[in-house]
């Protein structure tokens, strides 16, 4: 029984290991460490908040495929991203650039944070103005 249940184990964690791509894509170390760095600055199109180098989809895997042949083909860092961004826009990118465009993008946080700040200082004051006691209540207002 120990055995069937070790088996069942072994198989669930098993099959997510084979998930991505297990094999280096390079032999070169240098190479290696230079794909792992695209591949973690480049989006899943398909899991929206993951790298390629991270998702399983076979979207990831497409791409991961597309980056290895564009670096065997000898293409910069910067064709590369430029290729990626031409052909699936800046939502490819995990960190899009800051341009005209982008701008609500980078600024949504502080302004969500601005926007909080200005209602909780109304509501304060609006909290601060009201009477200490209250008039509905008999036991307080009657001595």
């Amino acid at each position: 029984m120990k055995q069937l249940l070790l088996a069942a184990i072994l198989a669930l964690f098993g099959f997510q290991a084979l998930a991505i791509d297990k094999a280096p894509a390079f032999e070169d170390p240098v190479q290696q460490a230079r794909y792992e760095r695209l591949a973690r600055e480049l989006r899943c199109l398909q899991c929206r908040s993951e790298t390629i180098a991270d998702s399983n989809a076979q979207l990831a895997a497409d791409l991961r495929r597309q980056l290895r042949e564009l670096m065997a083909a000898g293409k910069s860092d910067q064709e590369i991203m430029q290729y990626m961004t031409d052909r699936y826009g800046d939502y490819v990118l995990y960190k899009p650039p800051v341009a005209p465009r982008t701008w609500l993008l980078w600024a949504a946080p502080a302004l969500l944070v601005i926007g909080g700040g200005i209602v909780a200082a109304i509501v304060i004051s609006r909290k601060s103005k009201l009477p200490d006691t209250d008039p509905a209540d008999p036991g307080l207002g009657a001595s």
